[in-house]
């Protein structure tokens, strides 16, 4: 059984830095992209950065120059490293990956949230 277990979530005053961190843990084969995403009250998931396995990334317009994910393969596991937060940062953060598990076809696998608050 796969599970992807998410750290590092808390609060911060705007201007400061959060560092997100998400490790898969069970059998699995390969992880092809990896990325988060974020949930504001009432208001709908939204992605927020997505690497591949090659490396590549894209960010939400939002993010850019701010937030940097990165991945590490050999560990099985991602990092997005925020900074300059602002207030309309604050939701709760997914990770989310894409993952073939040993016997098993890829599937999408989520996280459980972690809470990032940014106070004014």
């Amino acid at each position: 059984q796969v599970q992807l277990v998410e750290s590092g979530g808390g609060e911060v005053q705007a201007g400061g830095s959060l560092r997100l961190s998400c490790a898969a843990n069970g059998s699995i084969r390969t992880i092809n992209a990896m990325g988060w995403y974020r949930q504001a009250p009432g208001k709908q998931r939204e992605l927020v950065a997505r690497i591949t396995s090659g490396g590549s990334t894209t960010y939400a317009d939002s993010v850019k120059g701010r937030f940097t994910i990165s991945r590490d393969n050999a560990k099985n596991a991602g990092n997005l490293q925020m900074s300059s937060l602002k207030p309309e940062d604050t939701a709760v953060y997914y990770c989310n990956a894409q993952i073939q598990a040993m016997g098993d076809l890829i599937r999408g696998y989520w996280g459980q949230g972690t809470q990032v608050t940014v106070s004014s």
